[in-house]
């Protein structure tokens, strides 16, 4: 690959980030246009783009085509498909699916059978809609009660509880091609605030994390994990300033693979939240996400912005072409497997 073509595969976002539409509900010639241009690693969408069964196989295939037609590989088709609170597909009406509901509630059952179902359930219909990658499981462990952003979306407080059904969630997807996105690392259930408004922070040590939020991720590693999402959240006892995960080289390349052992894809949280986008333009955040050690930049606020941000910092040195390889290699190991 060229290293435009390298630096595109390294970021995931929503359709109307490269087509100049108000909300992309079909994948046509000008998407087959965008692609061609800037074939970027995989999309994201959201219950706008999703209007009915057809429509969503139809502009699903059509983007897989035009993505192997252009650079020899598949996109990462995505969706936020938790169930319950969250749910993009379940949550409209639109479709004929079964919404498995919060995970609160089948962490409170304490059967891991369920949330093996839950996976299964979503995985089915997501395979039959054409989608691969889900933004699934929640493996916070809700240790503030006072924390709301993960409060239904969790599988409760006990860490061994949360990474078993975590890794039953990530069982029945894997069972219909959907590979899964272990998140929010290093765990949103510990925090104060909320990242997509702004700051959110933990005050734990990594000791305590260890003791706790780190177990499901561990355990997820343990059972080669494919994909693990880094949180804005930032750790200041662990890493000694504000800096959020997904642009710690602590968190991510210390932490995370070094002493966790993890050599899967670290995908970044959405970069439009409110906790990046007050610090960091668009390019700073992508360049820093990747000397960070992430390899996915999800869905930063002005992606062209932060596309040529990370050209221009491999051409000036910023950032080496190494570290773009190391990243697209672990990207295309998942995408030639797919």
């Amino acid at each position: 690959m060229s290293l435009e073509e390298k630096v595109a595969q390294l970021f995931l976002v929503q359709p109307e980030a490269i087509v100049d539409i108000g909300t992309a509900t079909a994948a046509g010639d000008a998407t087959k246009q965008a692609i061609n241009k800037t074939p970027v690693g995989g999309f994201v969408y959201f219950s706008d783009n999703l209007q009915s069964e057809q429509q969503v196989q139809d502009m699903l295939r059509n983007v897989q085509k035009y993505s192997e037609d252009r650079i020899g590989l598949p996109a990462f088709l995505s969706v936020d498909e938790e169930g319950g609170t969250v749910a993009r597909v379940a949550s409209t009406g639109r479709f004929d699916v079964t919404d498995v509901g919060d995970m609160a509630k089948i962490g409170a059952s304490g059967d891991v059978q369920q949330a093996k179902q839950a996976g299964e359930t979503i995985g089915s219909y997501l395979s039959e809609l054409g989608f691969n990658l889900d933004f699934a499981p929640d493996a916070d462990v809700l240790t503030n009660p006072d924390n709301t952003v993960v409060k239904k979306r969790s599988f409760g407080s006990d860490p061994r509880v949360v990474s078993d059904m975590s890794l039953a969630v990530a069982q029945g997807l894997a069972q219909h091609q959907v590979y899964s996105v272990y998140k929010h690392f290093p765990g949103h259930g510990a925090t104060a605030g909320d990242t997509h408004q702004g700051y959110a922070y933990t005050d734990k040590t990594l000791d305590e994390l260890k003791q706790s939020e780190l177990i499901p991720f561990e355990n997820a590693i343990q059972n080669n994990a494919a994909f693990i999402m880094a949180a804005h959240i930032s750790a200041p006892r662990v890493t000694g300033d504000d800096t959020p995960a997904s642009l710690s080289e602590t968190m991510i390349t210390d932490i995370l693979r070094g002493q966790m052992g993890y050599d899967g894809i670290v995908v970044t949280d959405a970069m439009n939240m409110g906790a990046v986008t007050e610090q960091y333009t668009s390019a700073q955040a992508a360049v820093k996400a990747l000397q960070a050690g992430a390899d996915i930049v999800l869905m930063p606020e002005d992606f062209q912005e932060a596309y040529q941000g990370v050209l221009d910092a491999v051409k000036d040195g910023t950032l080496t072409e190494q570290r773009v390889n190391e990243s697209v290699t672990r990207i295309v190991k998942v995408k030639v497997h797919m």
